[in-house]
């Protein structure tokens, strides 16, 4: 089984307050526990891995040392911003490691995620964080072998930062992630009347399109549960948020039908979005006009089992 929990949906800044109580305002972070082999997972660190951190010195540090893993989807601020607050961090006992891919090459993993730990921005400097921690870049990769009878694959997805998207299979139960992702598009001129206008390089493009997003389908095919990013509504997406790197509701929902997924977790949702305009996105795409596929927005502190 793989228990999963998410501690933080939103996307771009953290926006606590009276109108995102239901679903949550704190930025990405998600858990993965294994608990039939004892292995523990967080998946990006945003301002939601700080709550996630608190329940883990609850609930784990009076059973021992801390061991856990971090995946970076990316370096953008909303998903690294909570790392200086995740206090297993700062405990001599615990083992931690931090995958991710960086867009610098050379700038290590460990300069990007801690460079917000300078006391120009920050009260303590990365070098009291007195845990054994690791840094590991990740790359695109077919097949990786975590130990415990864990697997992971990476695919680049598209975004503008290098992005992983995340797929974990363990003893026949699959999760993956596909944020912050925007759909692969035709980058040459399409229109004829165009004075740049070459059919054989707008073909080519637009087959090129068409086959990385068929490349991102294949990776999340068949999932048990895909979490994938569905920042804005297709309307709000043609209205001046194309190449911002995020994903039209109703993208999301065809691709995960098209890759026969199990459930969808609509993520990353706009911070501008009160809980009410969720509620009622809700209503219109999580219906059962999608079959046998489970759709809904996540929440903070939604707790799934696979």
């Amino acid at each position: 089984m793989i228990h999963v929990k998410f501690w933080g949906v939103r996307g771009s800044i953290p926006c606590p307050g009276p109108h995102t109580v239901k679903y949550g305002g704190n930025t990405a972070c998600i858990e993965l526990r294994f608990p039939e082999v004892n292995r523990h997972i967080i998946i990006d660190a945003g301002s939601g891995i700080r709550e996630l951190a608190l329940d883990m010195l609850a609930n784990d540090q009076p059973n021992g040392p801390i061991s856990t893993e971090i995946y970076l989807s990316h370096t953008h601020w909303d998903h690294i911003m909570g790392f200086p607050f995740f206090v297993p961090a700062y405990i001599p006992s615990t083992r931690l490691k931090v995958f991710g891919p960086v867009t610098y090459e050379d700038e290590p993993l460990e300069a990007i995620v801690g460079g917000q730990m300078k006391y120009r921005y920050f009260p303590v400097n990365m070098g009291d964080l007195a845990g054994n921690i690791e840094y590991l870049r990740l790359k695109e990769e077919p097949l990786l072998d975590l130990g415990d009878g864990i697997t992971l694959s990476t695919t680049i997805i598209n975004h503008p930062i290098i992005t992983l998207g995340y797929r974990f299979c363990f003893r026949g139960a699959v999760f993956c992630t596909a944020y912050d992702a925007e759909p692969f598009r035709n980058l040459f001129v399409t229109d004829p009347a165009h004075p740049d206008y070459d059919e054989l390089m707008a073909q080519e493009g637009q087959e090129a399109a068409r086959e990385q997003n068929q490349v991102l389908e294949d990776f999340f095919m068949g999932a048990d549960l895909l979490v994938h990013d569905a920042q804005y509504t297709r309307q709000e997406y043609e209205q001046g948020k194309i190449g911002w790197g995020h994903t039209p509701i109703e993208d999301a929902i065809a691709a995960a039908k098209r890759a026969k997924v199990k459930q969808l977790a609509l993520f990353h949702h706009d911070p501008e979005r009160r809980d009410d305009q969720l509620d009622q996105l809700a209503s219109i795409y999580c219906t059962a006009e999608h079959g046998s596929m489970q759709i809904f927005f996540a929440r903070e502190r939604q707790e799934i089992i696979l």
